[in-house]
Formats: structure tokens, C-alpha cells, sequence
């Protein structure tokens, strides 16, 4: 029902001017300087700080009435290096109060860890899994691992070993030891 249809002087049923209101108030609640003033759909912050036992970034943006520092939820994992890093912001239902981090800023000469990670390739195609790395590449798994080095070293550790085939089981090199 539209409120102008109604007779003059009769008002809307209470429930439906209860919805109505916030569409009939629409820019003009923004006009008024409401703190609920709704924000563009993606922002740009700061973190601040790790808040709520290392769960919550605490942010910082620009809000409609300046500079607003809120708890935010957040969609990636933050941590203690992340303090002071620009970070991509959208609001729950455009609410300065309820932001979401969604995003780190990356300009190429900051990086959130000690020292940039060696790049680890990974290529799978559904029939096979090929994992490189420049320098050595470890699976490790409690007391056990297997490594394999640049020079060609595979390196097999563990409390026990089992080798079993149902096949030919052939051990070969350029010289064996056993014990």
C-alpha cells in the first residue's frame, strides 16, 4: 500500500509504516548526519591493532564524521605483522560500524613476513602432482620426513621403515650398505 494513496487525514497501519520508514526517510537520514550514513561498497584502512585474544583486527578508515577506529571482522587471516598495513574494507549493509577486512594492500616493497618465501611451483592437471622448489623440498609428518635436495639427495627418515612391493623390489647405486 502507498501511504499517498491513503485518504487525507487517515494514517498507515502501524506495521506498515514501520516498514515503510526507512525507505520513505532514504537520503534525507544520511543528510542529518546519522552515524549509520551509509559508505561506498569498498574502503580502504589501516590495522591498528589484534584485538579479543589475537581474533579481532581492530581498523582504522574514513567514516562519515572522520576518522573511525571499529573492530572488524575479517574474511583472511590476520596477525601481529600485519600492524600498520593498508587493508581492503567493505560494511555490512554500507554500516561504519560493522566492517568486514577482506584484503591486504601489497606495494611490491612491503611484505608481512621476515624475508620474502622462496617461490614453491605446483602443477596439477587431475592425473598428476608435480611440486617444485628451487633449494630442497621436505614432507614431514611427525618423526618422519622425506627430503630431496638440489644435488639429487633423497633423504628418508623415520622410527620405521617399510618397503614392500608385490613386484620386483630392486635396490640399486653405485654402492650399497647395509648396517
Amino acid at each position: 500500500m502507498n501511504p499517498n494513496d491513503l485518504p487525507a487525514g487517515a494514517a498507515a497501519p502501524e506495521s506498515q509504516a514501520d516498514l515503510m520508514s526507512p525507505l520513505l526517510q532514504g537520503p534525507a537520514r544520511a543528510a542529518q548526519g546519522d552515524p549509520q550514513q551509509l559508505l561506498p561498497g569498498v574502503m580502504v584502512g589501516e590495522v591498528l591493532a589484534i584485538v579479543d585474544e589475537s581474533r579481532m583486527p581492530l581498523v582504522r578508515f574514513d567514516g562519515p564524521q572522520g576518522q573511525v577506529c571499529e573492530k572488524a571482522r575479517s574474511t583472511i587471516d590476520l596477525h601481529g605483522a600485519h600492524i600498520g598495513r593498508g587493508v581492503v574494507l567493505v560494511f555490512e549493509q554500507g554500516d561504519a560500524r560493522r566492517p568486514i577486512v577482506i584484503g591486504l594492500l601489497h606495494d611490491g616493497a612491503d611484505w608481512p613476513a621476515d624475508e620474502r618465501p622462496a617461490q614453491v611451483q605446483v602443477d596439477a592437471d587431475g592425473e598428476r602432482l608435480l611440486v617444485s622448489a628451487k633449494q630442497q623440498l621436505v614432507l614431514r609428518c611427525g618423526k618422519a620426513s622425506i627430503t630431496l635436495t638440489k644435488a639429487g639427495k633423497v633423504l628418508i627418515e623415520g622410527s620405521y621403515l617399510l618397503s614392500r612391493s608385490t613386484g620386483v623390489n630392486r635396490i640399486k647405486g653405485g654402492s650399497v650398505q647395509l648396517n
